[in-house]
This record gives C-alpha cells, sequence and structure tokens, in this order.
C-alpha cells in the first residue's frame, strides 16, 4: 500500500481527505447521515467519502444527490430495473435516470435520508454503488452484445464481473483499491468493432490470436482530463482470458503504490507511464505479476467500423433477436424504466443491456413476438431507426444536475438536432458529442463533431459556449480528435454545425431552406 510518512502537511487537499479516513469508512455512518442531514455534516464526509459509495452531493441541487451504480458490461434485469424506477419515482420532477458513456446508470434528486433503505433495496436486487466514484476503478465495459452477437470472439461477460468482484471484494468495497493516486477505467473487448472504445481507457484488452489461441493485447494509458487527452499505448503484452484478473492487480497494484500524488492534474495512469517509460512500467508490473508477460500478438482483431447496435439483429441463438433502442442523450424516467422492464420481462427474457452510446438493448426476443415487440408504444419513443443526428447524439449530464459542467448541454443539444434535421438531410449518421466541461464525461475527442462547454464573451456579456473538435474516429483505426474552433457562443451554434455538416459530412440543406 501507499506509503503514510508523508507529512498530512505536505499533502494536496484529496490525499489529505483519504490520509484522515478511507472513504469506505463513512458506510457505517449511513444511518447517522440519514438522520443529521446533509447540511449538519462534515464536508470531507458529504463532499467526498460519500462518492466512495456512490453518493455524490451536487451543490447546483443542494439535499439532492446523484447515485451512481455499478453495472458491470452495462448488463441489468428486469426485476432490478423495477426497483430503480420506483427509487426515482418517489422523488417527483427531480428523479430521474441517465445512462452514462460507461454503460452505467445514475439516478437523480435522491435524498441523503433515503440512502439507508435504498441501500437495503439495491442490495436486495443484487446492486451495488461501491467504489463508484473518486479515486476508484469506475464501470467496466464490454461489448453491449456479449453472447448473444454469431460475429464475437469471446463472451466478456465473466471476466468483466471477474474483474468487478476483485476490484470491489464482490460489491461488498474493498480496501485495497480505495486509495488510487486518480480514476482509473477498464474496458475487455471480445467483439471486432471497438464497442468499449478501448483507446480511451487506463487498460483495454482487445481480442488477438497468439498462433491459434485466443487472447487479448493489452493497451494502457488511455484517459481525458482538462489539462491532457491521450489514447492508450500498447503494453507489448498478450494475455489469456484467465490472466485478464491478475494482470489488471497487478497494474493497479503498480498505479496505487507508484502513481504521481502531488498533482492531481497529473496522477493518472499514463503520467507514471511517462516518468518512467513503457519498458520500465511493463518491467515494474511483471514483478508484481510474478511472471514475464508474453510480447502482444502482431495485429488484434478489431477490424470493423463502429456499429452502434440500434434496430433490430439476429442472434447467434437461432430464432431469436435483439433490439437496440435509442434512448435520446441517455435520460430516463421512472415511466420509461418500468416499461422497459415490462417489455424486456414479456418479449424477452427479463434482460436489459445499456450501450456506451447511452441507449439500450432487449435481447433473447422469439421470432415470433417480434412483430408485437414493435408495436408496443414505448418503441415510438425510443425508436429503433431514429433520425441520423439524433441517432449518434451523445451528452453528458450538463449543468442542469452537474456542478462542474459549464453548460446545459442535454436538453439544448437534443434541441438543435431536431432543428438541424428540419433544414438538412444527411446521407449517414454523424456522432455529435457534447460535454459541458473539460473533464470530458461527454468524450467529444472520439465524435466526428466534438462540443466542449466553456464561457465565452460577446458583447461585454459572459454567455455559453463551445470549443469544436472533430477527426475522433471509433472501431478500427481509432483515433482522437483536434479541437478546430474556441469560444463560438451556444446561440451562434447553429450554423457553424450547419456548414460543418454540409461541408464534411455531405448534407444537403433542404429546399425550403436553401434561400
Amino acid at each position: 500500500m501507499v506509503a503514510t510518512a508523508t507529512a498530512t502537511a505536505s499533502l494536496n487537499k484529496f490525499e489529505k481527505i483519504k490520509s484522515e479516513k478511507d472513504g469506505l469508512a463513512v458506510k457505517a455512518q449511513l444511518e447517522d447521515f440519514a438522520k443529521i442531514g446533509w447540511e449538519a455534516m462534515e464536508e470531507g464526509d458529504r463532499d467526498y467519502r460519500l462518492k466512495w459509495l456512490g453518493i455524490f452531493f451536487r451543490p447546483v441541487t443542494p439535499g439532492k444527490f446523484m447515485l451512481r451504480l455499478r453495472l458491470p458490461h452495462g448488463i441489468i434485469n428486469a426485476d432490478q430495473m423495477r426497483v430503480l424506477a420506483e427509487i426515482v419515482q418517489r422523488y417527483g420532477s427531480d428523479g430521474n435516470a441517465d445512462i452514462t458513456t460507461r454503460q452505467n446508470l445514475q439516478l437523480r434528486g435522491i435524498r441523503l435520508e433515503d440512502i439507508p433503505e435504498i441501500f437495503r433495496l439495491l442490495k436486495a436486487v443484487g446492486l451495488t454503488s461501491v467504489q463508484s466514484g473518486m479515486d476508484n476503478v469506475r464501470n467496466i465495459t464490454g461489448s453491449p452484445v456479449a453472447g448473444i452477437d454469431a460475429d464475437e470472439l469471446f463472451d466478456t461477460r465473466e471476466l468483466v464481473q471477474q474483474v468487478q468482484d476483485m476490484i470491489t471484494n464482490k460489491g461488498e468495497g474493498n480496501p485495497e483499491f480505495t486509495n488510487l493516486p486518480r480514476k482509473f477505467n477498464i474496458a475487455i473487448a471480445g467483439c471486432r468493432d471497438n464497442s468499449v472504445h478501448a483507446e480511451i481507457n487506463d487498460i483495454a484488452f482487445i481480442p488477438a490470436f497468439s498462433g491459434e489461441s485466443f487472447g487479448f493485447n493489452v493497451i494502457v494509458g488511455g484517459f481525458f482530463s482538462a489539462k491532457r487527452c491521450d489514447a492508450a499505448i500498447p503494453l507489448n503484452a498478450w494475455v489469456t482470458p484467465e490472466e485478464v484478473v491478475p494482470l489488471c492487480r497487478a497494474i493497479l497494484e503498480v498505479f496505487r503504490d507508484n502513481g504521481l500524488r502531488a498533482n492531481r492534474q497529473k496522477a493518472r495512469l499514463m503520467w507514471l507511464i511517462d516518468e518512467w517509460g513503457i519498458e520500465k512500467f511493463r518491467s515494474e508490473v511483471e514483478k508484481q505479476l510474478g511472471k514475464t508477460l508474453k510480447e502482444a500478438a502482431a495485429k488484434d482483431e478489431i477490424i470493423w467500423e463502429k456499429c452502434d447496435r440500434i434496430g433490430v439483429y439476429r442472434q447467434k441463438q437461432p430464432g431469436f433477436n435483439y433490439v437496440g433502442l435509442h434512448i435520446p442523450v441517455g435520460r430516463l424516467f421512472a415511466q420509461d424504466m418500468l416499461e422497459i422492464a415490462r417489455i424486456a420481462d414479456v418479449y424477452g427474457k427479463g434482460e436489459i443491456r445499456l450501450t456506451v452510446e447511452q441507449n439500450i438493448i432487449i435481447p433473447h426476443i422469439n421470432d415470433a413476438c417480434l412483430a408485437a415487440f414493435l408495436s408496443e408504444s414505448i418503441i415510438k419513443k425510443f425508436a429503433i431507426n431514429p433520425t441520423p443526428l439524433t441517432r449518434a447524439l451523445v451528452s453528458c449530464t450538463g449543468a442542469e444536475f452537474c456542478n462542474f459542467a459549464l453548460i446545459e448541454t442535454k436538453n439544448r443539444a437534443v434541441e438543435l438536432m431536431q432543428e438541424l434535421e428540419t433544414e438538412l438531410t444527411l446521407k449517414k449518421p454523424v456522432r455529435i458529442h457534447w460535454t459541458g466541461c473539460p473533464n470530458s464525461c461527454g468524450q467529444p475527442q472520439v465524435a466526428d463533431i466534438g462540443l466542449m462547454g466553456t464561457k465565452v464573451r460577446k458583447n461585454g456579456q459572459t454567455l455559453e459556449g463551445v470549443d469544436i473538435y472533430m477527426g475522433g474516429k471509433v472501431g478500427k483505426d481509432a483515433q482522437l480528435g483536434t479541437c478546430i474552433r474556441k469560444s463560438v457562443p451556444c446561440e451562434d451554434l447553429k450554423p457553424v454545425l450547419r456548414e460543418l455538416l454540409i461541408k464534411h459530412f455531405d448534407a444537403e440543406i433542404n429546399s425550403e431552406f436553401s434561400n
């Protein structure tokens, strides 16, 4: 573990908070917090340590917390979804859930006095929110069609669950991994289309064959932050599926014990790799692992363009289908969640899957039931054939609920795309990602067009605006985009986007708007 001899006075604010009390310690205090209320809580507990349990104090909505779950692989069942719907339903207009870009759900409007009961409800259906915030490993992602896609190379669901169980002690909390230098992302891909956005993870396992044997090439260090964004780089290592969990543990232990902690802006894994060099980093991981890693396979198997999985698809299981529903910017309300749980039960096997594009997949729909499924009224709201700009739209939470966001994103994003689609005809989807601040939760750097919130000056006033990114690519030959224009006021954004869509994505102006 990290040495504790450093004088507390020399630690930055966050390291000082962690040195005073482990984040998991507040788990035993939840009943007391519920009784005294959020205003009477010690700041370190309320604003920071609660995040170790997935509970986020939001100054923009005082008294109303966000609860971030852990949903490994983005898989949930209908009973669990109903419980989550009932939780947010009690909060009326304040209650909703957002699908995140890590196949996860965040519940909004939560009151602190309800947390003990909410945690009891979650535990009863096998859900946890432990270690989902601050300096912990975040939700572990995998292909949203693992186990049902006929073209997959490896079903990663069990591996993802094993990694989660190792990190979180099967959802109970694991102090071994609650004091990382900074947050950490892991993705495990068993498909050929890079549905996990491997290159933006601290560790990503990419399918590859070494001779006739299946395994994974490993890349490390990918991340987004306000200070720097970098794609992951090869570790020059190939591992079998059985070696994935031990390697994750070894890398996390090396990062935990050696990662840079003085400056939080330089505390992600890539900064340690920069300081050591990839060869030393690999060597230290091997020492921790207790074995020499096999060199990477000559090529990996991510050879397809990205598929968003919206629409109707045949499963590998004969006679069954999975259907991808488009959820505009990932926003769900209680009634939506109850309806999704119902149709998953009635037409499928009660399983629901989330995607990194903030959409939902319902698998295991029998051929005989497919027409009836597609006639359900909820399918009109959450379409299987959305329009091109709406289809590929992604957005972070924005200023409505997040105190870091500099602009409002979700509602603005939906409205602006709808306006542009009345004026333009597009031949194919264009991936437009919105993020409210440089923390890049909306991942603008992987989009065809990325919009990052900022404050701009116009006519002597401070307004909401965006920096514009272009050139991000997912799937094979993935790459990060770059900023092409800064400080565009949101009120002036529509004509700028219209011009970009016409010039770079072959959009055509509809006749009624041509003059």
